[in-house]
């Protein structure tokens, strides 16, 4: 039953929700501290995990940390895009409030300079307040160094690629037969290196968890897998050959399989080296997704892709397994957004949430443990392509899409279809005049400002 009806606007709200939502799961601070391994996989979509109910894709690995924990059936990306779903995630608010989350992506229009700012607090600074050495690995898509690194902003250490996409064997974003931007680098220096990126990326992370140190890690994992180019393991020949990363003439289905099927095999290396180091129940283990999927993904029950603020744009698979903690099998009907994590992590290290700055993102330890009952959320999201805005409130959802509203209730129609507008024009208004007066608080989109239209790719949308 759900207990505790809110809405909330901005960071004061926002801090009112979290002392209102019950005593975190705290762990204690010095030794006891656990290790916090957090997997993002980029335009996953929703039912691309055998456990979240894919045709065709087996994923052992990644449906074992639902199976050892809790499994998040109401999950959401901040944004239907990459770098402003990043955005949220680094900073703990809402992107909207940051010139560098109005890039629906972060791409070579952008100004010149622009990243989260330098004295806001992120997921890595406040853990690495409390003691934690922090790494990232894998897609950083949130400015370029040395000005706009990952190690400016909380991150003690760096291995990835820059841009928002590169060739899985040439490291670079391609566009024009030529190879852009910083690409494969460590630190802030560009390096070169033999392999397939998710292959790579999991060995990065396995010689982290398995190094010989007794501090507390924050091991970010940001696969760049399953976004294109479409290539497997066994395609290296094919990389030389494309002329644009974007590869809109490629893939298959089963290349999408493969793709994320080296994934989650890689997944099974970094769960097998938290039980060879003897980490491994001590460890949070987190995996989800930056948005909702794209061409070859599967987002039922949910209707929508990558770039659409319908469910499946913006709902993704939401893993979290802490053993001791959270009982195994779990499932939970938490409503819990990208900007949580967090709040959410931090309060689970031992942290202060209140003393560590003002987010949007609440901490739900107590939910994910099982302690304190799910409760409703209010939470709004914009994209500029095509006009959308949308506000989840409990059940209901208002959404404004291609110049028609709708709203629906999610709880009796999650795929979107039985709208309810012309039923209930009281509501439709009062949430319209509820999404304006948050959107009012939120920094305008700029003039120029990039937002892609997926009617440029897709052969049925609209």
């Amino acid at each position: 039953m759900q207990v505790d009806r809110r809405s909330f606007i901005g960071g004061v709200g926002a801090l009112g929700a979290l002392a209102a939502s019950g005593e975190g799961a705290a762990a204690p601070a010095g030794k006891g501290r656990p290790n916090i391994l957090f997997i993002m996989a980029d335009d996953l979509g929703y039912a691309d995990l055998s456990c979240t109910g894919s045709h065709h894709i087996r994923t052992p690995a990644i449906d074992s940390i639902g199976a050892q924990g809790v499994q998040l059936r109401q999950g959401y990306a901040n944004s239907a895009i990459c770098s402003p779903t990043r955005t949220a995630l680094l900073t703990g608010c809402y992107q909207y409030r940051f010139p560098i989350g109005m890039e629906e992506p972060l791409g070579p229009g952008a100004p010149a300079g622009i990243g989260v700012p330098a004295d806001r607090p992120t997921i890595a600074s406040v853990l690495r307040a409390q003691g934690y050495r922090t790494k990232l690995v894998g897609k950083w898509h949130l400015g370029e160094p040395p000005r706009h690194s990952p190690l400016r902003h909380g991150y003690d250490e760096f291995f990835g690629i820059i841009e928002g996409a590169a060739d899985y064997f040439r490291h670079h974003m391609v566009m024009g037969n030529k190879d852009v931007g910083v690409g494969l680098a460590e630190g802030d220096t560009p390096i070169e290196r033999n392999g397939y990126l998710t292959d790579l990326f999991g060995d990065e992370a396995v010689k982290t968890i398995e190094a010989p140190d007794d501090t507390p890690f924050f091991l970010s994992l940001h696969f760049n897998a399953p976004h294109w180019p479409w290539e497997g393991r066994e395609d290296a020949a094919i990389a030389p050959t494309l002329g644009a990363s974007f590869h809109y003439n490629g893939g298959s289905l089963a290349k999408y399989k493969e793709m994320v099927e080296a994934m989650d095999q890689n997944v099974a290396k970094l769960l097998a080296a938290l039980e060879r180091s003897g980490k491994a129940a001590n460890t949070i283990v987190i995996f989800t997704s930056d948005n909702g999927g794209e061409r070859f993904s599967e987002t039922w029950p949910f209707t929508g892709v990558k770039g659409e603020l319908l469910e499946g744009g913006i709902r993704v698979p939401l893993l979290v397994r802490w053993p001791g903690h959270i009982a195994p099998g779990s499932t939970s009907d938490q409503v819990m957004i990208s900007m949580d994590f967090l709040p959410t992590l931090l309060a689970m290290a031992g942290g202060d949430v209140k003393k560590a700055g003002t987010f949007d993102g609440i901490d739900l330890s107590a939910q994910l443990t099982g302690k304190v009952a799910p409760f409703d959320r209010t939470l709004y999201w914009r994209f500029r392509a095509n006009g959308q805005a949308a506000l989840r409130q409990g059940d209901w959802k208002y959404l404004m899409l291609g110049g028609k509203e709708h709203l629906f209730n999610l709880a009796q129609d999650e795929r979107e279809r039985a709208d309810r507008a012309p039923d209930d024009p009281a509501r439709l208004k009062a949430m319209r005049l509820q999404w304006d007066s948050w959107n009012a608080q939120m920094l305008a989109y700029p003039l120029g400002s990039y937002s892609e239209d997926v009617r440029d790719h897709y052969s049925d949308r609209y």
